[in-house]
């Protein structure tokens, strides 16, 4: 099978690549990059630059006919709330993923996000309704029901993949433990945080990739699909325990950030439909 990577240069996408790398699968990967060559790829892989925000109607072809693609090109993280993402990356990927599907590729998975539940609190489950709250969530979360329309049209596997929180080498400087460790490697003697009673679902991007890949080759599973852990845990604790796997030590200056207004306090993912992937998948990457 040919599979098409979008967004491969990103943080997710490079550990994606390498996850794939362990089939015998065909990778085409593409970003918007020019210069950006991906690490450890191989004589079954090849890279193709493109911006998918360029319209042009040979996207197929252009790609080698691809069977499948997972979707992750996004641009414009973490500026949740900004226009752009209903006016320009809506658009895009929807264009885009059609003409694909389209043109014949028939196994399709796209990242989504848990901000598509809202501000809701406890465990969530696929099963609850949507209740999108910035215009990044309101553009996601659009997409799918576009895809769920043309699927009524022309049949094709769609895997919608929700991503809850993530860490790993090469994250955004930006995430909490990418700040943590810049602040410790300086030397810095206090870390400005919140309150960090906040309880959400994190994962290693390298187990992520991993069930990115894993959702994407079956087909048993279907539709919206959390990609978590379903075990919540503290923003407090997951710093002390960054701090303590490292053996680095810095004061916390707990409560000097308020709390934000885009997320609820006390969230975590439902692994019913993921745990059914993992189960009855014995050897996925084959």
């Amino acid at each position: 099978m040919k599979i098409l990577v979008t967004g491969a240069t990103g943080f997710i996408g490079r550990y994606v690549v390498k996850q794939l790398l362990l089939t015998e699968h065909e990778i085409i990967t593409t970003s918007i990059k020019t210069d950006t060559p991906l690490d450890n790829t191989t004589d079954n892989t090849t890279y193709i630059p493109c911006d998918l925000n360029i319209e042009r109607s040979d996207y197929y072809t252009l790609f080698g006919q691809p069977d499948a693609v997972i979707h992750l090109a996004w641009q414009g993280l973490p500026n949740y709330d900004e226009l752009f993402h209903i006016e320009r990356n809506l658009w895009t990927s929807y264009r885009f993923l059609k003409q694909l599907i389209e043109a014949g590729t028939k196994n399709i998975a796209v990242i989504g996000t848990c901000f598509e539940y809202g501000l809701r609190e406890g465990c969530l489950s696929e099963e609850l309704p949507p209740k999108p709250n910035t215009n990044y969530c309101i553009a996601k979360n659009t997409l799918r029901i576009f895809l769920e329309q043309l699927q009524k049209k022309i049949p094709f596997d769609f895997k919608w993949i929700r991503l809850f929180y993530l860490y790993g080498e090469g994250q955004n400087k930006n995430s909490i433990l990418e700040q943590l460790k810049s602040a410790t490697d300086r030397g810095d003697k206090i870390f400005n945080m919140s309150g960090g009673e906040q309880l959400r679902d994190y994962l290693p991007v390298e187990i992520v990739a991993e069930n990115i890949v894993k959702i994407l080759l079956q087909n048993e599973v279907q539709g919206i699909i959390n990609n978590c852990s379903g075990k919540p845990i503290s923003i407090r604790r997951l710093v002390e325990e960054y701090l303590r796997r490292e053996g680095k030590t810095i004061e916390l200056n707990l409560g000097y950030y308020p709390y934000t207004n885009y997320e609820p306090h006390a969230f975590w993912g439902c692994t019913k439909l993921l745990n059914k992937i993992l189960t009855v998948t014995k050897n996925p990457t084959r």
